[in-house]
């Protein structure tokens, strides 16, 4: 078990909403730990909604993770190459990559290993075969390696800059520019850990996107991104950089959608590397999911109107 202690400042806020702030916890889990005897506040067990005041003492003991395994699942999965070195996978939206708190089931991690069988085991018993991710809301390409020695050639691909991956996003408002190359650093939000955001010089890690217009309409942009390096959230923190938020992006988007969606229009369409054993060049492509297209074809029709 862990513990981390802390002391109130002046603003004393419900106990649960401080240990969330300093701890990155979501509320209803302390809430939960603090069911479990395992906050306190001056040496005391203490309820989570409870208040104190300006130099108190707070602890919470957070219990080890329990260990994760990851078990095959019988899910349907669209596999768009595999030979013996990887596999290309179009994950639809929805999907969470692998197994994560309170999340053991039903993840892309479950389908591969009931599919595919073999993986790497370089990321260990939670991530087997997995190189790189999609947000749980984002579709599209995925490559997962079948052996350690194809792990570490498409890890390198990527951490290289040789793996290519280009994604279409619709955006909101209309983008002026027909392009540009976005360089920033990205962190952790400090006002809100479930975010990520463009930090300062000197902070967060160096992030790099270029972007290209595909197509306008009265009111939104279809475009294409080429992630030059893979931080988590990148696209969706860089399109809000630019003041043009993905489409049905419940975190980084805008509060109210005209859409109907269930997550952001986001998907990775083009992926291109070399092969780990063979040194061939290729590239896979998957195309835009229904719900992309049918907002496309809507757009389209407006702009004629």
């Amino acid at each position: 078990m862990t513990e981390k202690e802390f002391v109130l400042g002046e603003c004393c806020p419900r106990i649960d909403v401080f240990v969330s702030e300093k701890t990155g916890l979501t509320r209803s889990a302390v809430k939960k730990l603090a069911e479990r005897g395992l906050l306190f506040l001056n040496g005391k067990e203490v309820k989570a909604g409870q208040a104190g005041k300006a130099g108190d003492e707070v602890k919470i003991v957070l219990p080890d993770p329990e260990p994760i395994e990851a078990e095959p699942e019988n899910i349907p999965l669209e596999i768009v190459y595999e030979d013996g070195d990887f596999a290309i996978v179009n994950k639809p939206q929805g999907m969470t990559v692998h197994a994560g708190a309170g999340n053991t089931k039903g993840t892309l991690v479950n389908a591969l290993l009931y599919n595919l069988g073999a993986l790497s085991s370089i990321n260990g018993k939670i991530r087997p075969g997995i190189v790189h991710r999609l947000d749980k809301d984002t579709s599209g390409l995925l490559v997962v390696a079948k052996n350690d020695a194809a792990h570490l050639s498409l890890s390198k691909q990527i951490a290289e800059k040789s793996c290519k991956r280009e994604y279409y996003a619709l955006l909101e408002g209309v983008v002026k520019e027909d392009g540009g190359h976005i360089l920033t650093q990205i962190g952790r939000d400090p006002n809100n850990r479930l975010k990520m955001a463009v930090l300062p010089a000197g902070k967060g890690r160096r992030a790099e996107t270029d972007f290209f217009v595909e197509e306008r309409f009265h009111q939104n942009t279809f475009v294409r991104f080429e992630l030059k390096t893979g931080r988590t959230h990148q696209i969706r923190v860089h399109a809000k950089y630019l003041s043009h938020p993905v489409v049905g992006d419940k975190l980084y988007g805008y509060r109210t959608q005209r859409f109907r969606l269930e997550g952001q229009l986001l998907h990775a369409f083009r992926l291109t590397l070399t092969h780990p054993g063979t040194g061939e060049r290729m590239s896979f492509t998957a195309p835009l999911p229904d719900y992309f297209e049918n907002v496309l074809t809507t757009l389209r029709k407006e702009r004629k109107e």
